[in-house]
């Protein structure tokens, strides 16, 4: 049987006292606080619900800022992230917060899911957890003190906050202005007439469904959040935002990594190799060529990342594929030698592409790393000290105050990430690598075939079909095709596609020669690629991110015990096709291990080129520690940015000075209360969700 949960990112995690794999069930457990039960239930929502990463960052943090305002507001010194109301008095202080933060998610949840697909399963669940929790799910009282009236005011602020972040929410986060300039590919016809190299192309299905198996109707799914770079942030600062005009319309986006290689450009021949290296990486999912690696920490893990773009082709290894590991000789922590392990590099590498894809029952990249937070936090040596020192907190004041941080840090990596897709608008490798193979090769001008635009000829990788190898017996013969039609065209040792499955619990497609034209990802027929552009890397941008915050926020780079761990089991673990052949453990050291392999499996996939992972990679060099000292300052209490005249009070004089500030955009508006570079709704709401707060 295929493991549908492999999306529980790391079930057995952290070495020698860990659960077995699947073992850890999502449901809720008395041994947690209030805002890990309900964590674990957003999570489970995502899972449920149609797989938008934007939408989940925005919701996993608008959900934990709530939990963390519900904690904050019972005491001064602590600042909420939007709701605000004077000191609030409570007799049992943490009865008081932990039924707030329970009405407050309630509502925000069942608000943020009501169209879901997987409304009606989940629905009972919060209602469940609530009567399990001691409170009636009925009561929907906002006036006065009492917690229950504070958590609904709480999720009420934020339900109508979300109506002002520019997040098209009331639309069901529909594009506004974003329309695609290439007609679709439909992947299951041979080439692609791609007209615009440099721009996305949609996908045209039969059926399509989404990563988290949920059939979407019309055949060609949309570009998903083209428009998010302009959704109000947590951490990103107007100065980091740019500011352009395409079609008439403005596109926001920050931490603007540059223009990524294109056609027609000195950067020209960057675009065509890293293009190739997904086709060559593509080979690597073979299981039969008797490669077998070391994937232990011995040799896997502690790369030092380029940034600087001259080093970013040395960084890879296009032929046998992997990155600049170093490895460790030690255990950081214990001292200790690593044991091997050696695994054919097809199962390594096929595991990775489906580990990190998400997968079916996904809670897409940013649940991903709320999942590997709850479990390291699990992990018996893990000690709740807030950044590694100071005094141990309570389980339920660590898990507001972690939670609030990682919201915050994937919410402004999804809109880091795709405010960058959307202005950029860059192509994927399946319209790439099939336009190239319809282009030709461009080793050779005598031989045929020839476009400079083509692929370029490696032996035994990437090769012409010619009468020689359509012999009986030779290389290509299946490949001729009817009157050896296919003579000339370019043939690939690559993974075979979908089409070689019939049953995926016992077929594996494997690799062969294959019309390059015809070259597929390694994905299901019915997804095949991302349905938005691929620079940058979201999950390149999300991973980084994430490690970067949580080696701040537990003090440590590195997993507790200095080992995380993920079995992938012998025959059952893969669902694209059967496998692996072997039991493969996924090993982490550090966190930025874990990100890294993140990153490559994205190649593997035939899902990125490098052009698209290492600029996010950057940019979640930014975000993570950019979000971890915002959250700081909340946790330590910074005042109100709402008291806009600094009176020491939020009131009509701020709102007077908002209205007069209104549209002012730039750096220097006195009266952004965010600080997203414009005065607008989202001020206004802040303001009003502060009204009388004492500052």
């Amino acid at each position: 049987m295929h493991n549908s949960m492999k999306s529980n990112l790391v079930r057995g995690l952290l070495a020698s006292a860990f659960l077995a794999p699947g073992s850890m069930a999502h449901a809720q457990s008395d041994d947690h606080s209030v805002a890990r039960q309900w964590n674990e239930i957003a999570l489970e929502s995502i899972r449920n619900d149609f797989a938008r990463p934007t939408v989940h960052a925005r919701n996993l943090f608008h959900n934990s800022a709530g939990m963390w305002d519900a904690w904050a507001c019972f005491e001064s010194g602590p600042t909420p992230w939007l709701f605000a109301e004077d000191e609030l008095a409570a007799g049992d202080l943490e009865a008081a917060r932990r039924e707030a933060i329970s009405y407050a998610a309630y509502r925000i949840l069942r608000h943020r899911f009501a169209e879901s697909p997987g409304f009606e399963e989940m629905a009972p669940q919060y209602d469940a957890l609530m009567v399990e929790l001691g409170y009636d799910p009925a009561y929907t009282e906002t006036a006065g003190n009492d917690p229950a009236a504070i958590g609904n005011r709480i999720a009420q602020t934020y339900i109508l906050f979300g109506e002002q972040d520019n997040a098209n929410e009331r639309n069901d986060y529909a594009n506004q202005w974003y329309r695609p300039i290439n007609a679709p590919i439909f992947p299951e016809e041979p080439g692609n007439t791609l007209r615009y190299p440099n721009r996305w192309q949609p996908i045209g299905f039969d059926e399509f469904i989404d990563q988290s198996g949920n059939v979407i109707e019309g055949g060609i799914p949309p570009f998903l959040g083209p428009e998010w770079g302009g959704v109000t942030p947590f951490s990103l600062r107007p100065d980091q935002r740019t500011t352009n005009q395409r079609d008439g319309h403005d596109w926001h986006f920050y931490l603007d990594p540059g223009t990524p290689p294109m056609i027609g450009t000195d950067r020209e021949l960057e675009y065509l190799e890293g293009f190739e290296q997904v086709l060559v990486w593509s080979s690597h999912l073979y299981t039969d060529d008797e490669v077998m690696w070391d994937i232990s920490p011995n040799t896997i893990g502690n790369a030092v990342l380029p940034t600087d773009p001259a080093d970013f082709d040395g960084f890879y290894d296009l032929l046998e594929g992997g990155d600049a590991s170093q490895g460790y000789d030690l255990n950081p922590v214990t001292g200790e030698v690593y044991p091997p392990q050696i695994v054919p590099r097809g199962d390594y590498v096929r595991v990775l592409a489906e580990f990190w894809a998400d997968g079916p029952d996904s809670e897409t990249p940013p649940g991903h790393w709320f999942t590997l937070l709850n479990d390291v936090m699990d992990h018996p040596d893990f000690v709740r000290q807030m950044g590694g020192e100071g005094p141990i907190l309570g389980e339920l004041e660590y898990d507001v105050k972690a939670y609030l941080a990682m919201g915050g840090c994937m919410h402004d990596s999804a809109i880091t990430a795709w405010g960058v897709k959307g202005w950029y608008d860059y192509v994927r490798p399946v319209s790439v690598v099939r336009w190239m193979a319809e282009n030709g090769q461009r080793t050779d001008p005598a031989q045929p075939n020839y476009h400079p635009q083509g692929l370029r000829l490696i032996p035994g990788l990437v090769e012409i079909v010619t009468e020689k190898t359509i012999v009986p017996g030779g290389r290509h013969e299946h490949l001729a095709g009817p009157g050896d039609a296919n003579l000339g065209k370019i043939a690939a040792f690559c993974w075979r596609g979908p089409d070689f499955i019939n049953n995926p619990e016992t077929d594996t497609a494997s690799c062969d020669w294959t019309l390059a034209e015809s070259w597929w990802p390694y994905q299901r027929p019915t997804f095949v690629t991302p349905n938005f552009a691929g620079y940058v890397s979201g999950h390149s941008t999300f991973s980084r991110a994430a490690a970067e915050l949580m080696t701040r926020m537990t003090g440590s780079e590195y997993f507790p015990g200095g080992l995380a761990e993920y079995l992938a089991s012998r025959g059952s673990f893969l669902v694209f096709e059967d496998g692996p052949t072997v039991n493969v453990r996924l090993q982490w050291v550090s966190y930025r291990d874990a990100s890294d392999q993140c990153s490559l499996s994205r190649i593997w996939g035939g899902i990125h080129p490098p052009a698209d992972d290492i600029p996010g990679r950057l940019m979640g060099l930014v975000i993570g520690p950019q979000a971890w000292d915002l959250a700081v300052e909340h946790f330590n209490g910074s005042g109100c940015p709402e008291d806009i005249n600094g009176d020491g009070i939020v009131n009509a004089a701020d709102l007077g000075s908002l209205i007069g500030n209104w549209g002012c955009k730039g750096p220097d508006c006195v009266a952004d209360v965010n600080q997203d570079g414009i005065v607008n709704s989202a001020d206004l709401g802040l303001v009003i969700g502060a009204w009388n707060q004492d500052c």
